[in-house]
């Protein structure tokens, strides 16, 4: 059974960013929607920022075996 994401995948929310940063440099939003489109792309570079992070650490504890073998270590992200 596959398991439920809490939270979109870095392709997703990059790929949401990317379409934000095109429809702004096309300078025909509205200043209301500029606001808007740049207060999510905030949220969205946050969220690729944090699942990086956390791919960053769990690529540290799989090859910080003291024995020089890789292993699998479990990772729990830190609560916001």
């Amino acid at each position: 059974m596959p398991r439920k994401k809490k939270t979109p995948d870095f392709e997703q929310s990059l790929s949401q960013l990317e379409t934000l940063v095109e429809q702004m440099e096309q300078g025909e939003l509205s200043l209301e929607e500029a606001l808007q489109a740049f207060e999510e792309g905030v949220k969205l570079t946050r969220e690729c920022q944090s699942i990086l992070d956390q791919a960053e650490q769990k690529v540290q504890q799989l090859i910080s075996n003291s024995q020089g073998e890789l292993q699998s270590v479990p990772f729990e992200p830190e609560q916001d």
